[in-house]
């Protein structure tokens, strides 16, 4: 049988948490609630069940996004790029290839990259493996390559990418000079004109100061509440063109 393209599921284990303690948080409220009687009891099992409620829905519009609210996020993104069909893309944190194909969609010469260090616990089955097939399942496998990097140093030269994407991945960069050297290489790998579109639900702020500060022009997009979840902010950050050396030799990979 054919195999099928899967992008799959974000933060697996995040949502079967929420899932279990919603579940068992409202099984336990209704199960409590004909033994109850005060009244300060009752607003408890209450809150209990609410919370149940809340926890299940989380993880069920989560699912809904990895399903279908990130293809949105995709295209949402990569129309703020008007492809020329020959940029080199840099997809950070590419996980089973979602934004590296869409953009490898868009090139004719050019190529694009997807890098990862495969951590199962943010995307369900996240190996190069599968994202090459989901290349190939969708024409474009030719026009990729997949690496084991880490965008807090990487092993590109300076100067090397028209276009850097990245979706729901710099937050699980836990240490803040780490997510700093993180916006510091993806500067030094853009080309001078070139951009960064990046998307997060937490810690946009502080990749927009740190794009500023380098000299980028910057711009802010969303949150968008309604199909993503959690609801995402696009930063999108482009590199002056006369910028070539605030970060040292831009020619040399480091």
């Amino acid at each position: 049988m054919e195999a099928k393209i899967n992008y799959g599921i974000d933060a697996p284990k995040v949502i079967r948490n929420l899932l279990m303690i919603g579940v068992m948080l409202i099984l336990a409220a209704f199960a409590a609630a004909p033994l109850l009687s005060h009244s300060w009891l009752l607003m408890l099992d209450g809150a209990f069940l609410y919370t149940g409620f809340f926890c299940v829905a989380e993880g069920l519009l989560m699912i809904w996004y990895s399903k279908f609210g990130k293809l949105k996020q995709r295209d949402r993104m990569l129309k703020l790029h008007s492809f020329t069909g020959e940029e080199k893309v840099l997809d950070i944190g590419t996980g089973r290839g979602l934004l590296m194909i869409g953009a490898a969609k868009h090139l004719t010469s050019g190529s694009a990259i997807g890098i990862d260090i495969w951590n199962n616990e943010d995307l369900s089955g996240n190996n190069a493996a599968r994202t090459l097939e989901n290349a190939r399942l969708e024409g474009v496998k030719d026009k990729v390559e997949v690496l084991n990097e880490n965008i807090v140093l990487t092993t590109f030269a300076s100067n090397s990418f028209d276009l850097i994407l990245s979706n729901l991945c710099l937050h699980n960069i836990y240490e803040s000079r780490s997510r700093r050297a993180a916006c510091e290489e993806i500067y030094r790998l853009l080309k001078p004109g070139a951009t960064a579109i990046i998307a997060d639900f937490r810690h946009t702020a502080m990749y927009k100061s740190i794009f500023e500060e380098l000299g980028m022009q910057v711009k802010k997009y969303g949150p968008y509440i309604f199909n993503t979840f959690p609801p995402l902010t696009i930063i999108l950050a482009e590199k002056d063109r006369s910028k070539i050396d605030l970060l040292g030799d831009e020619t040399k990979p480091r």
